[in-house]
């Protein structure tokens, strides 16, 4: 309840199922809970033993990663399409300079056979700081990791329909629906997401490590990882409202000093929709 984060997944619709892919401490509870929620829907939540393969690049649609998809062509952003043999390809929204970025959602006991197929087509593997790194620059939260027991989604980018966030505004009811509704029609959210610059000179910060500013806490750490262009970057959710040339710092005894990503602070403009009706009727009140 009070609008606060417990589960967040990426949503696929293929062939009449729905697919749920969360973190992996997630999966019980959330299929627990779904279990629970099934009335009068001919729906039967279960368990899919599947592995997912991430690809980034800007060679994705080159013919032999095609044929070794079995697809004539790329689906479109934000849609799936299904793969020979079982699973299913999806289209994420990809990344800066023409980034593509593929996720392959296969049996288990297949994602050998589909490395190997992949490397035969040019596909290079790479570890998961890789991929790490790319969605730390692109501002995209993980679980657990990125938000706490206080995240709300408006802190983390998590509002609007498909492609947007997570949480859609224009349909169903929910846990927390309130509380989502009032920040975004009234108010700010407390926190925001951004993206630090960490000194490089010194050891490497945590997650969830304490950011300081002037010596007061404003914020927490969220994922760390080196950059190979940007260097050592990390997500923090930092009190909202802090200008880009603040001085930062964190990690142990606030040793390691940040700086936030101008072009990652949210707008500061925005007001929402119920608080312009809200001006409106004061104006002319007057």
């Amino acid at each position: 309840g009070q609008g606060r984060v417990e589960d967040h997944w990426i949503q696929t619709e293929l062939g009449g199922a729905t697919y749920l892919d969360t973190e992996p401490w997630r999966g019980e509870p959330l299929l627990a809970y779904l279990r629970k929620m099934v009335f009068w829907s001919d729906v039967t939540p279960d368990c899919a033993d599947m592995a997912v393969l991430s690809l980034l690049g800007p060679r994705l649609a080159d013919a032999a990663v095609l044929d070794a998809l079995g697809c004539d062509a790329l689906p479109a952003a934000m849609t799936s399409a299904p793969l020979p043999g079982g699973g299913f390809v999806r289209r994420m929204p990809g990344g800066p300079a023409g980034t593509l970025e593929l996720d392959l959602l296969v049996p288990r006991g297949e994602s050998p056979a589909w490395r190997d197929r992949l490397a035969r087509a040019g596909v290079r593997a790479a570890g998961v700081w890789a991929y790490e790194a790319h969605r730390v620059e692109a501002l995209r939260p993980r679980l657990g990791v990125d938000t706490d027991e206080r995240t709300i989604p408006h802190e983390v980018g998590w509002i609007g329909g498909p492609g947007e966030g997570a949480v859609h505004l224009d349909k169903g009811c929910y846990r927390g629906q309130e509380t989502v509704a009032r920040v975004h029609n009234l108010g700010k959210p407390p926190r925001m997401l951004v993206l630090l610059h960490l000194d490089g000179s010194v050891d490497r910060p945590a997650t969830a490590d304490t950011v300081l500013a002037g010596g007061r806490a404003v914020g927490r750490l969220g994922t760390v990882v080196e950059h190979v262009d940007l260097g050592p970057i990390a997500l923090a959710l930092l009190k909202r409202g802090l200008p880009a040339d603040v001085e930062l710092a964190t990690g142990p005894e606030a040793g390691v000093a940040a700086s936030i990503d101008a072009d990652s602070l949210p707008a500061a403009d925005r007001i929402g929709a119920g608080r312009l009706a809200v001006e409106r009727l004061r104006g002319g009140a007057r």
